[in-house]
């Protein structure tokens, strides 16, 4: 099957576009409309476009990582972000913040929410590079003696 131009310059554009979205959408999330489900899903959605415009291939050349890897590494991170205020005598998912000025970004805050929204993030993705895993596969031809 040959490839549409149209399609794959429609795709990059698309796909970068959103990859930056989602990336807003994560950051923004714990203090506005977002998160990183949200933001996991924007991602998904650009990596739906790149599957068609290029197929199974081009999505698996987008990561070194493998899906399952992406989505354990998001489970261990939001649940370390949910349990780790239990070592300091707090309660599962209380949030911490970290405050500091910076040069070239000004005053920044940074919560342990956003590890856990980052963690639901990659959790998304990885699912999502893994329904592609599964339904993405050509199947073989039959062979017939």
């Amino acid at each position: 099957m040959s490839r549409s131009p149209i399609m794959d310059t429609t795709a990059q554009l698309v796909f970068h576009s959103a990859l930056v979205l989602s990336l807003y959408l994560l950051f923004a999330g714990h203090n506005q409309p977002g998160g990183g489900f949200v933001g996991g899903l924007v991602a998904a959605a650009a990596v739906a476009v790149h599957y068609v415009a290029g197929g199974i291939d081009d999505v698996r050349s987008l990561s070194r990582l493998r899906p399952w890897t992406i989505l354990g590494g998001g489970l261990v991170l939001a649940s370390l972000a949910a349990i780790s205020p239990l070592v300091g005598g707090g309660s599962v998912m209380e949030s911490g913040a970290l405050e500091a000025d910076l040069p070239v970004l000004g005053h920044v805050k940074v919560t342990s929410t956003l590890l856990f929204d980052t963690g639901v993030y990659a959790v998304v993705v990885g699912l999502m590079l893994m329904v592609f895993e599964a339904v993405g596969e050509e199947a073989e031809p039959e062979r017939r003696p």
